[in-house]
């Protein structure tokens, strides 16, 4: 699903802003004809959380009504239109003026409407339905049922089974975009490299129609490649060569310009420009390799999360964030545990940033208690992502789950399918998921590449860093032996109260905090087939409410939720600012 753009042949209008906003607790909104527009609505802000914006639906998942009017804008009566929604959790449905347009299931990932049909000129209600229960159906499951041996103990309010909180709302921008009607509506992008060439295979989509020319121009430091290709049909391929190539790193992210122009009778009647990154990724041994060399990942996990807005898309903090990542020394990160805005993976194209990309599947369990609906959504989500990242030069890995509760056999099974699935999406990527249960998991064996989470002297050997660094130390060397390929932690870290300071260090204080990451950090230098490195977590985040929860936050970011250090940022600083790969 190729982002929305303006150009001379393309528009793009955001519909975000101040919406209508109405609270539907008994479910009786479609029954009343709210579909066809509501009254007693209140503002609310696009894109934004309702639990973090308004005081008594601050715990409510269950459904809410959005609406907003919008006129049709000039020179669109020939054009496709297109509506669309780059997230809204958990359940949307979808009017226009009074017409269901469909509905979509899922946060974090864009759906689209097309609305050419129903647009009028003056005063079209747009109208929305938002489901966010917690549901052990859903993806991520919610409101389980306990099972002593999935650890599920529903012992925190709202009842997720995963600890972040469950915003709810529409959460990133509503675009209308017009575009021709045999526009391109996909790209797909593979590059390689062959000596000191570069190679980049282009396979553009359009809607089906008269014969048409593509010319496919690809600039970029220095060079010029200009290539005409036959589009008759509804998709064409071409492969560029690009001499002495300018390769995609970290150190050096270079993008080249990609321009794709639809031309009849020698004028263009569409164009769209996708930047592109020369670059290859592969695992080879216990080695994680780019462009054909070792790389470490250092960063961490993050949430989108910041007060009032919720998981909300805010561009100045997204600036701050990558800010705070570069200043630490940071390479990477994994989009822990939803797929972030697009323009967050924009800038990880053009800032040089490495990134895990993970699907919503957190918390997954494998019960047979609604485990054909999870898996069918799993499955929509990871097609959905890798249709959205596939042209990205940053991911370099696809996660396919977080911490699932995947020690039961018949979790193996589900996990073959999925891998396959993303395989043959993408078999130009490694595929993960990421661990909490080492070698007890039953599909731990099934990523190109293993990722792992471990708390050892904070969760287990409680306030006792040395022994949990020998138990750590112990169970990485007997998982490399039985599965000998890259190991990346995915996850370390310890809660600790911003302004606390303890000496000797205890738990919860700023010293503790420090002295487990740094002592991790020093654990896996010692190990040739550590990958990376990822702390959890960047900021501290909101939380359901539960007893070990102060404030109803995570405390494990190194810097505060208002982006404020503490001590374990400037110790990070120390070991990786300046570091190679």
């Amino acid at each position: 699903m190729l982002f929305p753009q303006n150009n001379a042949l393309r528009q793009c209008i955001d519909l975000s802003g101040f919406w209508d906003f109405r609270p539907d607790p008994d479910h009786t909104g479609s029954a009343a004809g709210w579909a066809e527009g509501f009254s007693s609505g209140r503002p609310i802000a696009v894109p934004g959380s309702w639990n973090s914006q308004l005081d008594d639906v601050r715990n409510a998942l269950g459904d809410c009504w959005y609406q907003t009017r919008f006129s049709r804008p000039w020179g669109w009566q020939e054009k496709r239109v297109h509506l669309r929604f780059g997230s809204v959790n958990y359940l949307a449905e979808v009017w226009l003026n009074g017409v269901r347009l469909g509905e979509h299931e899922g946060g974090h990932l864009p759906f689209a409407f097309d609305v050419t049909p129903l647009l009028r000129a003056e005063d079209n209600r747009l109208v929305v339905r938002v489901d966010a229960a917690l549901a052990p159906d859903r993806v991520p499951p919610g409101n389980v049922p306990p099972d002593p041996r999935d650890a599920f103990a529903n012992t925190q309010y709202p009842a997720t089974s995963f600890d972040f909180f469950p915003f709810a709302g529409i959460h990133r921008p509503v675009l209308l975009y017009a575009t021709a009607p045999e526009a391109i509506t996909d790209l797909t992008v593979v590059t390689g490299i062959d000596g000191a060439h570069g190679t980049v295979h282009v396979r553009l989509e359009r809607q089906s129609g008269q014969a048409a020319r593509a010319r496919l121009t690809l600039r970029g430091h220095g060079a010029e490649m200009v290539e005409d290709v036959a589009a008759a049909g509804e998709s064409a391929e071409v492969v560029l060569t690009v001499p002495d190539a300018a390769l995609w790193s970290p150190q050096f992210p270079a993008l080249y310009d990609l321009t794709v122009e639809l031309l009849r009778g020698g004028e263009a009647f569409d164009r769209y420009t996708l930047p592109v990154g020369i670059r290859t990724v592969a695992v080879e041994g216990d080695r994680l390799l780019l462009n054909g060399q070792p790389i470490y990942l250092r960063g961490f996990g993050r949430h989108e999360d910041f007060p009032v807005i919720g998981r909300g898309y805010l561009p100045a903090l997204v600036i701050k964030d990558y800010e705070l990542m570069r200043w630490v020394g940071a390479n990477s990160f994994r989009t822990t545990h939803y797929p972030y805005a697009e323009q967050m993976m924009d800038l990880a194209d053009r800032l040089g940033f490495l990134v895990i990309d993970e699907t919503p599947a957190v918390g997954l369990f494998f019960r047979p208690d609604g485990l054909e609906r999870r898996m069918a959504v799993w499955k929509q989500q990871t097609r959905e992502l890798i249709a959205r990242d596939k042209n990205h030069p940053a991911v370099i890995l696809w996660s396919l789950a977080n911490e699932p509760h995947s020690s039961r056999p018949e979790a193996r099974a589900c996990f073959q399918e999925v891998f396959a699935l993303a395989r043959a999406l993408d078999p130009t990527r490694p595929v993960t998921f990421v661990s909490h249960l080492g070698l007890a998991d039953a599909a731990i064996d099934l990523g190109d590449v293993i990722c792992l989470n471990r708390y050892k002297g904070w969760y287990s050997e409680v306030g006792q860093l040395d022994e949990g660094m020998r138990v750590l130390s112990a169970e990485l060397d007997a998982l490399h032996e039985k599965y000998p390929r890259p190991v990346i932690m995915t996850e370390f870290g310890a809660d600790a109260v911003a302004g606390t300071h303890t000496q000797p260090p205890e738990m919860f204080s700023e010293e503790y905090q420090a002295e487990l990451i740094a002592g991790y950090i020093d654990l896996f230098r010692e190990k040739p087939y550590i990958a990376g490195e990822h702390v959890w977590n960047l900021c501290d985040f909101k939380t359901a409410q539960a007893i070990h929860r102060v404030g109803a936050m995570n405390l494990k970011g190194v810097f505060t939720q208002d982006r404020r250090p503490k001590l374990a940022a400037h110790r990070l600083r120390e070991r990786w600012k300046n570091r190679s790969l």
